[in-house]
């Protein structure tokens, strides 16, 4: 039985349809710029910071490897440590020193048991506008946490949750060794308007105010310490 002519062109005009399996130079061209346009190679690709480390270590190893004078080693040895040094200082000075745990303790909302997010600049503004008003309780109450989160924001004295004023005071003291007896004052003072133990009085603001005021001029003994 033979084949019509219509019957013979059909199978030509599908092999017609069906892309070659080997393309020509600008059908690969776009095949390759098709796939390599896939979000998977940018994950695959180096960062900038992966060229600067590659670089670096390609940098000491072409220097340690290089066949050397024994007379000009001590030399190379000299250079490769000015080369880190340089490297170093010039990484704190784009990146700056390092400030993860004070930045988590600045961040730390609670004082003393209760959420306190204002800053040491806040608190100070709040307390003063009480004191206007004559609401003298309020006023110690938030000059004493503005004293305290002045040196967290400091990173001079850490206070964690739970922190008790005394215990606060203790570590402040150890900081700031001339206001010791200052500082237990005011905690006291704190402690007992908080409690009703006694009321608050102009003179016991007058007394917390001044001793935020000294610890905020005076330096540091010690870099940071922890309540406890």
């Amino acid at each position: 039985m033979g084949l019509t002519a219509g019957s013979a062109a059909a199978p030509t005009r599908a092999a017609d349809a069906v892309p070659p399996l080997t393309p020509d130079g600008e059908e690969a061209r776009r095949w390759a710029e098709q796939e390599l346009s896939d979000p998977v190679y940018d994950i695959a690709e180096p960062t900038p910071l992966d060229r600067i480390a590659r670089a670096v270590g390609e940098f000491f190893q072409n220097l340690f490897s290089a066949d050397v004078p024994g007379e000009l080693g001590s030399l190379v040895a000299l250079v490769a440590g000015i080369v880190v040094v340089l490297v170093i200082v010039a990484a704190f000075a784009v990146w700056g020193v390092p400030r993860a745990t004070r930045r988590a303790r600045s961040q730390t909302p609670a004082l003393f048991g209760e959420d306190e997010h204002r800053s040491a600049a806040e608190l100070r503004a709040a307390a003063a506008s009480h004191a206007r008003s004559g609401e003298w309780d309020a006023a110690i109450v938030l000059r004493f946490r503005a004293l305290a989160r002045g040196c967290l924001e400091r990173g001079v004295v850490d206070t964690p949750p739970g922190a008790t004023v005394h215990a606060f005071a203790r570590a402040a003291a150890r900081t700031f060794p001339q206001l010791g007896e200052r500082l237990e004052a005011a905690a006291s003072a704190f402690d007992d308007v908080r409690y009703l133990r006694r009321p608050g009085t102009a003179a016991l603001y007058a007394l917390i105010a001044d001793t935020d005021d000294a610890v905020v001029a005076a330096r540091p003994a010690l870099q940071t310490e922890a309540v406890g």
